[in-house]
């Protein structure tokens, strides 16, 4: 067709077009959740999970210090590192706790009765040990004390391995400097 045609009212061969509402578009360009936050592809080991070009390795805490000092974990948090931390606290029942107690008490008492028997020197840590024990014990029974189960995890992200293991080991000597000690959660990673 030439010009004149369309000037002048002659036939054009206009594309038919199809309606689309503005919801039809928002539609069909919402990304979900899931979407956004997972990643190209991941690929787990039994020491780490590898996800997209990063590797992230999960470590849990398995004992802590008797005290713990105000700020205890600022110098975990400060540093200039990726990684998530996590804690998780759960209160833990008073019955069931007094039933470990009174084991724990009974293993305590045989250990100094034991060494007694054999005619050994007295075990301060035993004595402070049964004492600490047995005023927890009482603050339990008379509802002044609850028990808690805490648990620290931290997730540590690295380009490489050389890098990973970086930053564990500054992780690690940070915290057990703090007698807490972190152990990793070998092929529990994807859970972690």
């Amino acid at each position: 067709m030439s010009i004149f045609s369309n000037l002048f009212g002659g036939k054009t061969n206009k594309p038919s077009a199809i309606p689309v509402l503005p919801g039809d578009i928002y539609d069909a360009a919402a990304m979900e959740l899931r979407d956004i936050i997972a990643p190209a592809a991941i690929e787990i080991a039994s020491g780490f999970i590898k996800i997209g070009d990063k590797i992230a390795k999960n470590y849990f805490t398995m004992s802590y210090p008797k005290f713990l000092t105000e700020g205890w974990l600022a110098p975990i948090i400060n540093l200039d590192k990726i990684f998530d931390v996590s804690v998780h606290i759960s209160p833990i029942n008073s019955s069931q706790i007094m039933k470990e107690f009174q084991k724990k008490v009974a293993e305590v008492q045989s250990q100094i009765a034991v060494r007694e028997k054999q005619g050994m020197v007295r075990d301060p840590e035993l004595d402070i040990a049964y004492q600490n024990l047995e005023n927890l014990r009482d603050s339990l029974q008379q509802a002044q004390s609850k028990m808690f189960s805490v648990g620290l995890y931290i997730t540590i992200y690295a380009s490489n391995e050389n890098e990973l293991f970086k930053v564990e080991n500054e992780i690690r000597s940070m915290l057990e400097s703090q007698m807490i000690y972190l152990k990793p959660a070998l092929f529990q990673q994807e859970q972690g």
